[in-house]
């Protein structure tokens, strides 16, 4: 059996004339309390306040924001403004207490990592990344610029000029 399939399924119908039902909702919403707020509170008082409901009450209904619904933007700002943000970043580096090892007589020293061209390439891409980062905060010692100059296969432009 061949069945149709809904088309435009995201575009609400209309029901009070060019209106959708939440649009009349909104805007009968908004009506309705500026009604009751000319009705109960001075005019000089109450103006201002109607104006206000009315222009909230529109920009509820048809107004859109990045392409999404009104409404959406005031619920996102309204949970920006309650919830409680923590955001934290330290760039201290903290010093390691590094342990000195004993080198045994025929060994070249403690077992340092030097990544190789066989292994995971997005592994030795970080760890150049990390040993670059730290020579240029400064925080890096001999020994690590040493690794990285004989880990570094390309020379740059400046690199390949004449030191004078």
């Amino acid at each position: 059996m061949q069945f149709q399939v809904p088309q435009f399924i995201e575009v609400e119908d209309k029901i009070f004339g060019p209106l959708t039902f939440r649009q009349f909702i909104y805007i009968g919403g908004g009506v309705g309390l500026s009604y009751i707020l000319y009705r109960v509170l001075p005019l000089l008082l109450a103006l201002p306040l109607v104006m206000g409901v009315l222009g909230l009450a529109a920009a509820l209904a048809f107004m859109q924001f990045n392409g999404r619904p009104f409404i959406l933007a005031v619920e996102n700002a309204f949970y920006f403004i309650l919830h409680p943000r923590l955001y934290l970043w330290n760039n201290e580096r903290k010093p390691i207490a590094r342990q000195l090892k004993t080198a045994a007589p025929g060994s070249k020293g403690p077992d340092v990592y030097i990544p190789k061209l066989s292994e995971s390439k997005l592994h030795e891409l970080a760890w150049s990344l990390d040993i670059k980062e730290r020579i240029a905060e400064g925080s890096a010692d001999n020994e690590d610029r040493a690794r990285y100059d004989a880990m570094r296969p390309i020379m740059t432009a400046r690199d390949a000029l004449p030191r004078q």
